[in-house]
C-alpha cells in the first residue's frame, strides 16, 4: 500500500478575501453611466425631455422653412 496517507493531501481553496463580489466596480464606465441615466425615474425624465426637445426643434425648423417658402 501507499504510505501517502490523507494527512499529506493538500487542497487548493479559494482565498475568500480576494473574491470580488462588487458588481458595480467591475462594470465599465459606459455601463454605469447607462444604468444611471437610462433606467428608472431619471431615465424616464431624460427620455421625456429628449422627446420634447425633438418636437420643439422640428416645430422651429418647420416654422422657419415655412416663413422662407411663403414670403412673397
Amino acid at each position: 500500500m501507499d504510505s501517502n496517507g490523507a494527512g499529506n493531501v493538500q487542497y487548493n481553496r479559494w482565498n475568500e478575501d480576494n473574491i470580488n463580489m462588487n458588481v458595480e466596480a467591475s462594470q465599465s464606465t459606459v455601463m454605469r453611466i447607462h444604468n444611471r441615466v437610462c433606467v428608472g425615474s431619471t431615465g424616464l425624465a431624460i427620455k421625456v425631455a429628449g422627446a420634447l426637445a425633438a418636437l420643439v426643434s422640428i416645430y422651429i425648423i418647420g416654422y422657419v422653412t415655412g416663413y422662407y417658402v411663403h414670403r412673397c
